[in-house]
């Protein structure tokens, strides 16, 4: 994340505090699941629901962690967030599979883009939200 806001463009150190605050939040999350994924032993059972193979938690440990890289880095945060979005694409349609709820998954994907957008006024430029 920048180590200073970029209030010259629109916004404010409030708003970029606030930002910083709000991508904490996905960033933890999924750093938490990343780390789940390497430390603690499969739910054989659950994988087997969902369609999944204890083998392949390794490599979406591998692939959640380099999205949370990315999302944190300042230079690469925008293509981070776009990572983070397909990776919860993914969930969020695993789960629509299998008939559990997603909610988290989605909340994740748009905390991803309000903590960018509060941060970033590159982003908010992109995405001129009008009154």
């Amino acid at each position: 994340m920048s180590t200073t806001p970029s209030t010259a463009t629109s916004g404010s150190k409030g708003m970029f505090w606030a930002g910083v605050v709000v991508s904490v939040l996905p960033a933890l999350v999924l750093l938490g699941s990343a780390i789940a994924k390497f430390v603690i032993a499969p739910d054989e059972a659950m994988l087997a629901q969902i369609g999944w193979d204890s083998k392949k938690l390794m490599i979406l440990g591998v692939v959640e962690l380099i999205c949370v890289v990315f999302y944190l880095i300042p230079r690469t945060a925008v293509l981070g967030a776009i990572l983070i979005t397909g990776y919860m694409g993914g969930a969020i349609a695993t789960h629509v599979r299998v008939g559990d709820p997603f909610i988290a998954q989605a909340l994740i994907g748009v905390l991803t883009w309000l903590g960018l957008f509060l941060r970033d006024a590159r982003v908010r430029q992109l995405i001129p939200l009008r009154a």
